[in-house]
């Protein structure tokens, strides 16, 4: 019977996401993910070269399920675009409420790789917030913003210090007050048409 390295590999993810969201990177062996994931270390080890590329591995995991939340939240939101870019951070008020929820996964993997700027996990987590940016902006454009990309810029900025005060307080009503503030940044930003 032939090995799946693809459902091996899917699995040390998997593992290695629950733990070092959960307990952060610095904290997380890798013999603590190969233990979780079922794995020996030599195994993890030929799926990923280092650490560094598994925590890599991991943020690249996280990217997709989030920026699809976020526009989730968004389309099935009503109103205009102020109600829909609130309905983003009510979305993530909401997962905050869980007692599982540790905050950004990206936000703290760059915290505790801060002296590390060129980190590939670093530029995985760069790579995530100019997406969500870029994201926003093509919305904002849509909508008839004068200036979508600055716009943007300042949702992911009100975005990123929801999560920070949320994280610190654990408090999810800094995320919605975030929101407020957003929803307010749109409504007195110029528009085109």
């Amino acid at each position: 019977m032939a090995r799946d390295g693809t459902a091996t590999k899917a699995r040390i993810i998997k593992a290695a996401s629950r733990l070092f969201y959960t307990d952060g990177i610095r904290a997380v062996s890798v013999d603590a993910v190969a233990e979780k994931a079922g794995v020996t270390k030599k195994t993890l080890y030929y799926h990923f070269r280092s650490k560094d590329d598994l925590v890599t591995a991991y943020l690249q995991a996280r990217d997709q399920p989030n920026l699809d939340a976020f526009r989730r939240w968004f389309d099935e939101a009503d109103g205009g675009l102020g109600d829909k870019v609130f309905a983003i951070f009510d979305g993530v008020a909401r997962a905050a409420r869980r007692p599982s929820w540790r905050g950004c996964g990206f936000l703290r993997t760059a915290g505790e790789l801060a002296n590390q700027p060129g980190h590939p996990a670093i530029k995985a987590g760069v790579a995530h917030k100019k997406r969500f940016e870029a994201w926003l902006a093509g919305e904002c454009s849509e909508a008839g913003l004068t200036a979508p990309e600055v716009a943007a810029r300042r949702l992911v900025i009100l975005m990123d210090g929801a999560f920070a005060g949320s994280l610190i307080h654990r408090d999810p009503d800094y995320i919605i007050e975030a929101g407020h503030a957003a929803r307010l940044l749109i409504a007195t930003t110029g528009r085109s048409r």
